[in-house]
């Protein structure tokens, strides 16, 4: 009998979610899983359908057809048990802009029935993981947009949700600003709060996010780990070959590899497809060196998330 604990259930869970309005199909039969403790980062374009699965999970709007589940509870049947859980920040809020800054905090724990005697504490806290403890007394309208996009994450984190739904939360921050927002973002996780974050900025999420999805037109074409979807979305790994001796040499034995689609000279050094993502790339490296060639350098290309998203889809929109 195996000793092994069972997985535990996932964080968030869609079955054949779908959207229609009128005419237009925002969702399309989503099946998606999110685990505990992931940072997942959402990928579409303007349109895809990011927004609507969002407000469908934070149960602001209902499916058309399928289901959608949050740590078990079904977001249309036990949407008061979903909203408890949850901390949703959409892509667009408003804030008091006259209110002090924990005035406009202390209002939200009490909306969420925090004892008087314990939201001090709570708004202290909150203010210190979002770097803004300095700023308690501070008119949230005096405050620059990325302090006011920190806030806004402050105002989520009142009720100390497990699962974070953040729709574009580093839009229109400076690159400073955005930095700051993906290392809080960081340090969430690291407490174990699963984060779902929407975001056009593909090359941070690379870094930030251990999974992402990316959508189109309402459908789903990838969900998995990040360092996979170069793998299951490009036909085929890429290498760049520099070598000190004769590299016309060195391209005509590339050209003989089995291993090997294509094989072409680019500003001094050799580009190599190989035939998929299993074969073993010192195979390529022994044909070279047994075949004279002196190997300077020997590089995996670094196609990064953008690019991929940029090939797989089309930018289309509905």
């Amino acid at each position: 009998m195996s000793n092994s604990t069972p997985n535990p259930s996932p964080a968030v869970q869609t079955f054949g979610l779908s959207r229609v309005y009128g005419t237009l199909t925002a969702l399309d039969n989503l099946d998606l899983t999110i685990h505990r403790g992931d940072l997942f980062g959402f990928i579409g374009s303007n349109g895809a359908g990011k927004t609507t699965t969002l407000r469908i999970l934070a149960t602001f709007l209902s499916p058309s057809a399928g289901r959608a589940e949050v740590l078990g509870h079904d977001v249309v049947s036990a949407a008061d048990s979903v909203r408890h859980v949850i901390g949703y920040m959409p892509d667009f809020f408003g804030v008091y802009k006259d209110m002090e800054v924990t005035e406009y905090l202390d209002f939200f724990g009490a909306c969420y029935k925090i004892p008087t005697a314990q939201r001090e504490k709570t708004v202290n806290d909150v203010l210190e993981l979002v770097g803004l403890s300095e700023k308690r007394g501070a008119l949230i309208g005096a405050l620059s947009r990325g302090m006011q996009q920190r806030i806004g994450l402050a105002r989520v984190l009142i009720h100390d949700p497990q699962v974070l739904l953040l729709d574009e939360p580093a839009s229109g921050l400076d690159p400073r600003a955005r930095i700051e927002m993906m290392a809080i973002l960081q340090e969430l996780q690291r407490l174990g709060k699963t984060i779902i974050i929407s975001s056009h900025i593909l090359s941070e999420l690379q870094t930030l996010c251990n999974r992402v999805a990316i959508i189109e037109r309402g459908k789903l074409i990838y969900s998995g780990p990040v360092q996979g979807v170069r793998q299951q979305m490009s036909s085929g790994l890429i290498y760049w070959i520099k070598v000190n001796s004769d590299a016309g040499q060195a391209l005509e034995l590339l050209k003989t590899c089995p291993q090997i689609t294509a094989a072409e000279s680019v500003d001094g050094r050799i580009k190599v497809t190989l035939v998929d993502h299993d074969t073993d790339p010192s195979n390529v490296a022994e044909i070279l060196v047994r075949g004279g060639a002196r190997l300077v350098e020997f590089r995996e290309d670094e196609v990064g998330l953008e690019k991929v998203f940029l090939h797989v889809t089309r930018g289309e929109t509905q």
